[in-house]
């Protein structure tokens, strides 16, 4: 089979990324430029979109020279269909649809969450394994079965990710307009000495974490501990409740391997703590590189050839997005042909 190069663009939030991959699985070049609010606010999707807009050219640019491919050498051109930020999407589909119409090449819409499972997988080098999705937008636990990736749990309402971020900023440990503030936090949390109980709702296989905020901020406006105390114990709380119900599903499912993706999983913590557990059913442990682990173009191009390779391609007229994709109404057709 032909050796196939894809442009993948990636633009479902605050990153507008573009990613080379080979059909081989070469990854040969990566450029991206992420969206900064001004203090004080969060992720304003127009803005957003409009910064999508003013970086794409140089984003492009940067990718096709570091990768030394022209523009027409490319077999492929994937975009993120969904899920995410509507007019963040919209503006990415018609840069990848202007591109496709230019250089007639075959158009691909890309599901972001698979496209973080399948990077994931290519980097780890696992086949089957149980996942976990820990992002800005998402807390999953997945599976591959019948065609699908099946969600087994997740939250409820707000994601882990969010619920520790809204903490960060609102006890003043990061500035409101840095939009990973996860590391400052960590830090603070690695100082805490004392546990204080909080809110642990795990409810099934499906988990909720706004009460578990709301605690630790009551807690931290009527200073009735430490700031210290207070990240290690809601870190602590938070991520004992992820790791629970990836043990159930580990046991349930029988699956051999563990796989950590999306940008929460460079939390050091939640390594530790899954590593630990996976141990004591014999199975092993697998996290995607920190730089695939947040949005970008390189996990949407390797999962547009997939596609593309299993006779996936969008007609430009079809090619409207989808703002609330759910991840299980993603037809796996590159796993079901090697199932």
């Amino acid at each position: 089979m032909k050796r196939l190069l894809c442009l993948g663009i990636e633009g479902t939030a605050h990153t507008f990324g573009a990613g080379i991959v080979s059909s081989d699985g070469e990854i040969i070049a990566e450029s991206k430029s992420s969206y900064i609010p001004p203090s004080g606010r969060g992720i304003h999707p127009r803005e957003a979109s409009q910064h999508h807009s003013r970086v794409a050219d140089e984003v492009l640019r940067e990718a096709f020279n570091k990768s030394g491919v022209r523009p027409r050498e490319i077999d492929l051109i994937a975009f993120s269909q969904g899920p995410g930020l509507g007019p963040c999407l919209r503006n990415t589909a018609t840069i990848a649809r202007a591109l496709s119409v230019y250089l007639n090449k075959p158009l691909v819409g890309v599901n972001h969450l698979v496209a973080h499972i399948e990077i994931g997988k290519l980097t780890s080098k696992t086949r089957d394994p149980l996942i976990l999705i820990l992002s800005g937008g998402t807390t999953q636990l997945l599976g591959y079965e019948d065609g699908r990736y099946r969600v087994f749990g997740e939250t409820l309402d707000i994601t882990l990710a969010n619920c520790i971020d809204t903490f960060a900023r609102e006890t003043g440990i990061v500035d409101a307009g840095n939009p990973w503030p996860g590391p400052a936090f960590d830090k603070i949390a690695s100082e805490g000495r004392s546990y204080i109980p909080l809110p642990y709702t795990v409810k099934g296989m499906d988990l909720q974490f706004s009460g578990l905020l709301t605690a630790a901020l009551k807690m931290f406006r009527e200073k009735s501990a430490s700031l210290e105390d207070l990240c290690f114990s809601l870190q602590e709380t938070a991520l004992s409740m992820v790791v629970e119900v990836v043990e159930r599903a580990l046991a349930q499912t029988g699956k051999k391997e563990v796989l950590l993706t999306g940008g929460f999983a460079r939390n050091q913590r939640i390594r530790d703590m899954i590593r630990e557990m996976v141990k004591l059913h014999n199975a092993t442990f697998h996290v995607v590189p920190s730089e695939y682990a947040t949005d970008n173009g390189v996990m949407i191009a390797w999962t547009g050839i997939l596609a593309y390779q299993s006779g996936l391609k969008l007609n430009v007229e079809n090619s409207l997005v989808k703002p609330k994709w759910r991840i299980e109404d993603t037809q796996i057709v590159w796993m079901m042909k090697n199932s």
